[in-house]
């Protein structure tokens, strides 16, 4: 069947559409032990999609029980690595041959427009598995410098049951950004979406079966963070959580590894990431674009978002008018309009919460440039307009705390110096962009930020090559490119006497 056009199609196959809730334990799907579920409420249209398993203590064991007993066989842990990338290639392969179907779900299930989902979400969740899956063929060990009678081998192997539990706003992408390098090293994986956005990675465990993958190295478990979730995060038989999120959550998930057995947690936390630019940016009309992109792409709904705008005051007036205007090709639509840039937000909590900081954005004295209120209420969704202030300071709430939603803080500087000192100003250090001509004051700048990330004269750049996290509470590790596949292994030193 061709690819849906219109979104009078999108809407006929949405009607079509077969949408499983269970849980995935070893190989099968299966309702919650307890027999709990919860609604998935689409925020497109407030319509039922399904009701959805709601995992607990119960499950979490089970799945975690056969992960564990999946690792201890070997049929994965031990495979090659050349049969292990065979797998994993055919499970990238089977992402793309179900694109609409996935783009679907993920557009139906968390709002952002099908455009997107198919040509960011679905694609770069493909690319991530195929990347992992080549890499790991291609990567050696080592040998230590010894004398001639000894030999000393450093190895890595997989760390055992893996626990994943991902964020709402891009579910198949981030999901896949962990199981890639965590398959791929020979590891179990138990999967936790979230409960705003499970519905893709429950359909993706049978793909990834059907690609060959053994029962029971996959499980996914849908269910709520302070269920579920913790009992994976206490869990005494989990080696390695790996989590995207907030810092708010993060932080509790290292409390929760402490209390158990002290299993490895890596984090990909929060943002208040800063968009700089200077005076001598070489293409205002560019960083404008990049800018609007930067806030309004996903609605808003990422952690790298350029949610604080540093412009130097000779620029300043001129941006912000190319900015307003860039504006008026993010307005929320029908998120299955092909058309459609920005969609709904993910559902009314965030809708709320976005609307509660546009106000405090008010109460402080901020101007309102363009934006700022709920649209197309009529349609049952919830969608908000990407939103502009001016004449923010850096001590405001919304200079400060992490909105995740589409609202842009401008802030004015004079200078490099006090650039720097205003974008490092926060206890986030995800990304960064950085506007000049002058390749010195961009080095200067890049060296100067506390980011994971830096992006100069564009925003939000890097493929699967390159490292993803950030510095301070943004979190700890990366994930993306072979710095993701330390997460995953053990390191090992044998030492030989010959």
């Amino acid at each position: 069947m061709s690819t849906p056009q219109s979104r009078s199609e999108w809407e006929a196959m949405a009607q079509r559409l077969e949408i499983n809730g269970k849980a995935f334990i070893n190989g099968q799907y299966c309702d919650a032990v307890g027999k709990e579920t919860f609604d998935c409420i689409s925020p497109v249209d407030g319509r039922l999609l399904t009701q959805v398993a709601s995992c607990q203590q119960a499950d979490a064991d089970i799945a975690v029980a056969n992960a564990r007993e999946v690792f201890e066989s070997g049929v994965w842990s031990l495979q090659s690595p050349v049969k292990r990338k065979k797998v994993m290639i055919r499970f990238a392969e089977l992402l793309e041959e179900h694109a609409d179907e996935l783009a679907l779900l993920e557009t139906l299930d968390m709002g952002k427009p099908i455009a997107h989902s198919k040509a960011v979400d679905v694609a770069g969740a493909a690319r991530a598995i195929r990347w992992s899956g080549e890499a790991i063929d291609k990567i050696y060990d080592e040998l230590a410098p010894t004398p001639h009678n000894e030999i000393g081998m450093i190895t890595r192997e997989p760390v055992g049951v893996v626990a994943a539990i991902v964020p709402w706003n891009f579910p198949m992408l981030m999901a896949c950004w962990k199981l890639g390098p965590a398959l791929a090293t020979g590891n179990s994986v138990v999967l936790k979406p979230s409960e705003k956005s499970p519905l893709t990675a429950i359909r993706m465990a049978q793909l990834a079966k059907a690609a060959g993958l053994p029962d029971g190295v996959l499980n996914v478990l849908p269910g709520f963070g302070h269920t579920v979730g913790q009992a994976l995060a206490l869990h005494m038989d989990v080696d390695t959580l790996v989590f995207t999120g907030s810092t708010k959550i993060a932080k509790q998930l290292m409390v929760y590894a402490g209390q158990s057995n002290m299993k490895r947690v890596w984090l990909e936390a929060g943002g208040k990431s800063p968009n700089i630019v200077f005076n001598d940016a070489p293409d205002l009309k560019a960083a404008a674009e990049a800018a609007a992109s930067a806030i309004a792409f996903n609605q808003g709904e990422v952690c790298t978002a350029g949610s604080r705008l540093l412009v130097e005051s000779g620029v300043k007036d001129e941006l912000i008018k190319l900015i307003v205007k860039e504006m008026e090709a993010w307005q929320p639509g029908h998120p299955l309009d092909p058309a459609t840039t920005c969609g709904a937000v993910v559902d009314k909590q965030q809708l709320d919460t976005v609307l509660g900081y546009i106000k405090a954005g008010h109460d402080e004295g901020a101007k309102l440039m363009c934006g700022g209120s709920q649209v197309l209420a009529e349609t049952g969704g919830v969608y908000v307009t990407p939103t502009v202030f001016d004449g923010v300071t850096n001590q405001m709430k919304i200079a400060r705390e992490e909105i995740f939603g589409p609202v842009m803080s401008v802030i004015t500087f004079d200078g490099m110096d006090e650039a720097v000192a205003i974008a490092n100003d926060t206890i986030y250090g995800l990304a960064a962009g950085v506007w000049t001509s002058d390749i010195s004051k961009a080095h200067k700048t890049a060296k100067a930020l506390r980011s994971g990330m830096v992006w100069i004269n564009h925003y939000d750049g890097g493929d699967m090559t390159a490292p993803f996290g950030g510095y301070k509470q943004s979190g700890n590790g990366r994930d993306k490119s072979l710095h993701a596949f330390e997460k995953y292994t053990e390191v090992k030193a044998t030492w030989i006497a010959l």
